[in-house]
């Protein structure tokens, strides 16, 4: 029999065929040896950087993996402001299905996911508009905290903190702020008010993490001074699993689905080098932690411990794991004697796992819905099953969080299933499943989070859990279990969620803008859906008194939970421009209920709960639009399109494979959405098509795209170049280069005052060189740099008209941005421009 392997493994197996992000874990017995390997390992890595897809998951793999440290990656921001390639969902939302990605990428490569409050709230260039947005005060504080909590060996800075200017303002930031903290860690006077929680910590060391891309070029890299280097070879082969580290690294990398980050796993040798920024060298640069005591030794009374564990994992029996049980609780029991809080919590949960493994013991509790509201009696199916010859009882369950304890005293015999059932109240103060960090209104640069345990804590915190007391060789061990919602599907088979706790009611205004081009009355729907069964009262859509909303309340009853119901108001604008917020509110025995439920739900990532004011933007504005019949081609994905209907057009999404004459004789004018030329590889092959719907009369307009992974590099008929030029400060000083070109002046006059308010940007990869044709329509710039001419590029071809723009029309139309909309109106309505002249200004 099998005793011992003498190569190191990894646990990344036992993720990569899950289907569902909640399925419960299974590990084998490589995982269960890799497992024990980490338990005998007490060093610690902390990398930090400032958005989901900026860690190096070569160097977090490496470190988890190979070295067997406990390696978490701290993010500072959860991502909301980047660009989303497989929905709608943009800011905060898109925010959510990072903090996801990131989630599942740290169960890909073994390590964890930390963050801070800071809000990704776009592009900066550079950290010192970055802090000022931010408050740095309060991100210092949470890297700090983040590092007293954690309590890192070694810390490595993705970027720079020498060079703020040169990449992205978040990115520098990140650094500059990491570095600043590293003395202040271990200094008591620093943020006292989190002593409660934490203590003082000095990590060791510091890096930045260099490679050639940061130095421009390999030859320079090669170049460097690296006198303060230390290298690391991480292109390890793991023979127990076939996979190298950086394919596991690039496994981990692909997990950032919404921002197109799907990568293919390297083999052979490769080099990673760490520069020290702060601390000492290590004499050994071949070992990073040299001079760190990373065995139990650095804990008092932890000798025997190591041994123990030392032990194990040499007389470890991969066909029968759970021959190590008896000494692994005997290390368990050792465990809770120490008086070092820190390393025991850790500990003592990771030698759990490692138990619960070696036995095969499966225990669940399942809810028999998938949502609940405040207040419920849920009905709880448990399951446990040792499926060991080790002796076990299953001594009580306790239900959280109302703490009731239920005796079960069942022994549970090897691969007898043992089922039963059992009741949790929910408390009727418990909190709403939802991202906690969204709970409570924030700043354009930070999140609110008034509780200080919380911050930094990666996902969700669900409340609606089960622990299993169970007796093994006389120790009672607990093992918490999250309550989920499991059935069936024909396709996927067992598919997972965890209990969700909602409102009674939630309400959702089914356009999120409203736009009134005049003082006719519209009806506006408003979805109702009950949170549980029985459900009445009336529901009201609140505006301002200039707005007149008929009815007053609309009476509704929902005998069942989940039940959806559509009901409309006649809403009758004022007669002069107004902007105004309107709000569903469901009111119940006097109650109001004032929450829309969003649910975000993509089989990569753990569906999503979201709750956010029911509210939607109305808008009355003096709007000119003409009949062009539209068709959209869809690219990454945005919202356009509604817009484009609430402005009175009639949209058709077109397939790229649709593209005919036949089918483009239907339009007026055609819309490629953002990035459709960097994901759609069938338009490389429809430009012949497209170009001639505009040689013979029509309109074309093309959103942006980048300049990296075009599908065709005629996505214009004219030479054009697109750049990485981008106009940061949305509501920077924009110039009319053409004052006299119908595109600012027909239907609607446009001004400079309509492009104030813009959110997050005024627009990104705007061309920077473009062919005569072209006419530039608007110029601006962030402060202290050459204008940006290339927002809006006009050509007439043929007798149509060919357009691009840059302008983030994606961000500004489903913001309710009037002067979006405007100008949206007058690209649409330019035709025949052989009658016109427009002043031409040279590129």
């Amino acid at each position: 029999m099998q005793k011992a392997l003498t190569s190191y493994f990894i646990i990344f197996l036992l993720f990569s065929s899950i289907i569902n992000a909640q399925q419960p874990h299974k590990p084998n017995s490589v995982a269960i040896y890799n497992q024990i390997q980490k338990l005998s390992f007490l060093g610690s890595v902390l990398y930090i950087a400032a958005h989901p897809d900026d860690e190096n998951t070569r160097l977090i793999s490496y470190f988890s993996n190979e070295t067997k440290a406990r390696t978490a990656y701290l993010s500072l921001t959860r991502g909301d402001g980047g660009q989303n390639l497989i929905g709608p969902q943009l800011r905060e939302l898109l925010g959510v299905i990072r903090t996801q990605e990131l989630i599942e990428a740290r169960k890909i490569d073994g390590s964890e996911q930390l963050f801070t409050r800071a809000n990704d709230f776009g592009y900066s260039k550079n950290a010192e508009e970055t802090v000022q947005i931010w408050d740095k005060e309060k991100v210092l504080s949470d890297i700090v905290f983040a590092i007293r909590k954690f309590q890192p060996d070694i810390i490595i800075n993705r970027f720079d903190h020498r060079t703020s200017g040169n990449t992205h303002g978040h990115h520098s930031a990140s650094a500059i702020l990491s570095a600043e903290s590293f003395n202040k860690t271990n200094d008591p006077k620093v943020f006292p008010e989190q002593l409660s929680l934490v203590k003082p910590w000095q990590t060791k060391r510091q890096f930045f993490n260099p490679s050639w891309w940061f130095y421009g070029s390999q030859a320079k890299f090669d170049a460097a001074d690296k006198t303060n280097f230390i290298s690391m070879q991480t292109g390890v082969y793991y023979t127990a699993t076939g996979k190298s580290n950086q394919e596991i690294a690039a496994l981990s990398r692909s997990c950032h689905q919404s921002q197109g980050f799907g990568s293919t796993g390297n083999r052979g040798e490769e080099t990673e080098y760490l520069e020290l920024i702060n601390g000492e060298l290590p004499k050994d640069k071949a070992n990073v932690f040299d001079g760190i005591d990373t065995t139990w030794n650095r804990v008092n009374g932890g000798k025997p411990i190591g041994e123990m564990l030392s032990k194990i994992a040499a007389e470890f029996d991969f066909i029968n794991p759970s021959a190590s049980i008896p000494d692994l609780v005997k290390a368990y029991s050792m465990i809770q004697s120490l008086d070092d809080n820190h390393w025991k919590t850790l500990k003592s949960e990771e030698i759990k796992n490692v138990i619960a493994a070696c036995a095969g013991l499966y225990l669940e509790a399942v809810a028999q819905n998938q949502e609940a509201t405040p207040g419920s009696l849920i009905k709880l199916k448990l399951e446990a099953i040792n499926r060991s010859p080790i002796e076990m009882q299953l001594l009580s369950v306790t239900t959280l969080p109302d703490q009731k304890n239920t005796i079960q005293n069942v022994v549970l015999k090897n691969n007898i299933l043992q089922n039963s059932s059992i009741d949790l109240q929910l408390p009727s103060t418990i909190e709403f499943t939802q991202p906690y960090w969204l709970k409570d209104k924030g700043t354009e640069g930070m999140y609110t989070v008034p509780d200080q345990k919380n911050i930094g804590i990666p996902d969700v915190i669900r409340e609606a859990k089960v622990v299993f007391n169970i007796n093994i060789k006389e120790i009672e061990i607990p093992f918490e279990r999250i309550v989920v919602y499991k059935y069936n599907d024909d396709v996927k088979g067992e598919m997972y969620n965890y209990l969700d706790v909602v409102p009674e009611v939630t309400t959702s205004i089914l356009d999120k803008v409203s736009l009134f081009k005049d003082n006719k009355k519209k009806y506006i729907g408003v979805k109702i859906k009950a949170g549980k069964e029985a459900v009445k009262g009336d529901l009201q859509l609140e505006l301002p008194n200039s707005w007149i909303v008929q009815p007053k309340s609309i009476p509704f009853n929902l005998d069942k939970k989940g039940l959806e119901q559509t009901l409309y108001f006649e809403v009758t604008p004022p007669n002069s421009q107004e902007e105004a917020i309107a709000q569903s509110v469901a009111i119940i025995d006097g109650k109001r209920y004032d929450k829309e439920q969003i649910t975000i739900d993509f089989d990569h990532i753990t569906k999503q709960q979201v709750l956010k004011p029911s509210e939607s933007k109305f808008i009355r504005l003096d709007l000119k639009t003409n009949n062009q019949r539209i068709g959209y081609i869809m690219g990454a994905g945005d919202e356009v399109p509604n817009s484009l209907m609430q402005m009175g057009y009639k949209v058709t999404l077109l397939n790229p494979e649709e593209i005919s004459p036949e089918k483009m004789a239907n339009f007026d004018m055609v819309i490629t959405g953002i990035r459709a030329y960097n994901t759609l590889q069938a338009l490389a092959n429809k430009q012949n098509i497209l170009f001639d719907f505009v040689k013979g009369g029509k309109t074309m307009l093309v959103q942006y795209n980048t300049p990296n992974d075009l599908v065709t590099e005629n996505i214009a008929p004219f030479p054009m170049k697109i750049s990485r030029d981008r106009v940061t400060e949305e509501n920077a000083e924009v110039r009319f280069l053409a004052p006299n070109h119908p595109v600012l002046n027909s239907p609607n006059k446009i001004t400079a005052k309509d492009f104030q308010g813009w959110k997050q940007e005024q627009g990104l990869y705007y061309p920077n060189t473009f062919d005569k044709a072209f006419t530039p329509i608007l110029s601006s710039n962030d402060k202290g740099e050459t204008p940006k001419n290339g927002a809006l590029l006009i050509a007439p071809y043929g007798k149509g008209y060919y357009i691009y723009t840059g302008l983030s029309l994606f961000r500004e139309l489903p913001e309710g941005i009037s002067g979006a909309y405007k100008l949206l109106a007058n690209i649409i309505s330019l035709q025949n421009p052989v009658t016109i002249t427009a002043e031409k200004v040279k590129p």
